[in-house]
């Protein structure tokens, strides 16, 4: 995914003259030392860039200012050898954008109990100065992540990897336009929302294009062009007799090809990586484009149904977050109950759920749809494999965005579902269906959910903290009466606190 090739995260530390140069270059071999050991142990997504020892207002807010402008730097990591005298910091982190985080660590790992000496003790101050420095950052108010390690272990490095994931998710989001293809779903009220407050908040795009020109563009794809794409299903899917060569159908397949071939050249054309579509807005299609979005999801483009260009925004940005990992994302949507046992429920759609989550190869068929008044589509088919996940949400609350995530363990279905023909997950929300539910319901989650194998609801509420929107966590800990209580406090919080 380009964005991880042409990012980086910078690393600055803070210190200053008082102890004499000679100090200083000590602490720069150090610095230089840990961000050699980061890029070699093999465990980072984005490179990180030493940018130097800062030890004035000036150097500092040079180096902060250069990283705004900078499109390559996606976040810093700061850290402070010794005593950096933190008003020094005020200027330059007043008008900081981009993530940030700091890393307490130290360059030895422990103390030299029978050699140190006070020269030893003022240069390897980070227990003194990382404080001094985190206090600013705190009375500044601004959101940051804090990392607590030594530099060499696995879990600190792990744990800024975690964290360069959300930054590259930021980052994309700055330049994310969405293609909305029709309208929202009619009189539904989850999935619309501000798209000037999401812009602002958030920095994606959501551009609408009418059917129309999607239909028109359609008749500019080739013959040649849609037989290598059906050439293609051919070789990664299992094909339902009815859509093979010589079955009843296969001129379904034969058009969700030519719509997949004009989705992609619309959103090439339009710069977009994500879109949504609406089974109420198919004027010139053939077919509601399942197939399409299910192909375009595994290969890391969002999507939203009946116009949710907010989870679509999601899903593009689990993609990006997950994008080498090995577990899927989707969009989904909660579909039925089950009140067996501890209770789950089955996750489906009509047809649009990404085949990156199939414990299975997935199998291409054609089935009437019996909504959308289209001819029947072609779509694959499979159910998710086992394993823990999140499922989240963005819900407009009239005056601020309120993420949601719940920690899901997705289960092995107890039978078959032979007469259902759509791809589907079937999970229990955590703690359980009762308290999973009721509290996503409590909280306005919507019906629509991003979903994850990979991601981490560290990694989310590290999202929302840059984002500065308001989360909701829902987890194995979760009880009603006390998630009740925290969003009374949310509630002023976010009205008055936050204005």
């Amino acid at each position: 995914m380009n964005i991880y090739e042409k990012s980086q995260i910078w690393f600055i530390t803070g210190a200053q003259l008082l102890y004499g140069g000679e100090t200083v270059k000590q602490v720069d071999a150090h610095s230089q030392a840990i961000v050699d050991e980061l890029n070699r142990s093999g465990r980072l997504p984005i490179p990180v860039v030493y940018r130097g020892t800062v030890n004035s207002s000036e150097e500092i807010a040079t180096q902060l200012r250069d990283a705004n402008s900078a499109p390559e730097c996606v976040g810093v990591i700061t850290w402070m050898h010794t005593f950096s005298p933190a008003k020094m910091w005020i200027h330059g982190l007043k008008s900081f954008q981009k993530p940030l985080l700091h890393l307490h660590t130290q360059f030895n790992r422990e103390i030299p109990w029978n050699t140190m000496d006070m020269d030893y003790m003022n240069l390897n101050q980070s227990a003194h100065g990382d404080r001094e420095f985190g206090y600013i950052v705190s009375r500044m108010r601004l959101n940051r992540k804090i990392v607590v390690g030594f530099w060499e272990d696995e879990s600190t490095q792990n744990q800024i990897a975690s964290w360069m994931r959300v930054c590259a998710g930021w980052a994309d989001m700055q330049n994310l336009k969405i293609l909305r293809f029709g309208d929202n779903m009619n009189n539904v009220a989850v999935t619309d929302g501000d798209k000037v407050d999401a812009e602002i908040r958030f920095g994606f795009h959501v551009d609408y294009v009418p059917v129309g020109d999607l239909a028109e563009l359609m008749e500019t794809v080739t013959d040649a062009e849609i037989q290598a794409l059906v050439d293609v299903y051919e070789s990664e899917y299992e094909l339902a007799p009815n859509a093979q060569a010589d079955g009843k159908d296969r001129l379904q397949v034969w058009e969700a090809a030519r719509e997949e071939l004009a989705i992609r050249k619309m959103l090439e054309h339009k710069g977009a990586k994500a879109f949504t579509t609406n089974f109420d807005a198919l004027h010139g299609l053939n077919q509601l484009p399942g197939l399409a979005a299910q192909r375009l999801m595994a290969e890391g483009y969002g999507f939203g149904a009946e116009g949710d260009w907010k989870t679509a925004a999601l899903v593009r940005l689990f993609a990006v977050m997950g994008y080498g990992l090995p577990g899927g994302s989707s969009f989904m949507e909660d579909y039925v109950l089950n009140f067996q046992g501890d209770g789950a429920i089955l996750q489906a759609h009509m047809l649009e759920v990404s085949p990156s989550i199939s414990r299975e190869k997935p199998r291409l068929e054609v089935h009437p749809l019996g909504i959308g008044g289209k001819a029947d589509p072609a779509r694959l088919v499979f159910t998710a494999h086992d394993g823990p996940g999140i499922a989240a949400t963005v819900v407009d609350m009239g005056d601020r965005f309120r993420m949601i995530v719940n920690k899901v363990q997705v289960l092995t279905p107890p039978a078959d579902l032979p007469k259902l023909p759509v791809a589907r997950a079937f999970w229990k929300p955590e703690p359980n269906l009762s308290v999973g539910a009721g509290g996503w319901i409590l909280a306005g989650g919507t019906h629509h959910t991003a979903f994850s194998f990979d991601l981490t609801v560290e990694q989310i509420a590290d999202f929302a903290e840059i984002a500065g929107v308001e989360l909701v966590v829902l987890d194995e800990n979760t009880e009603m009466f006390r998630l009740k209580e925290m969003l009374k406090v949310n509630e002023v919080y976010y009205r008055f606190m936050e204005r």
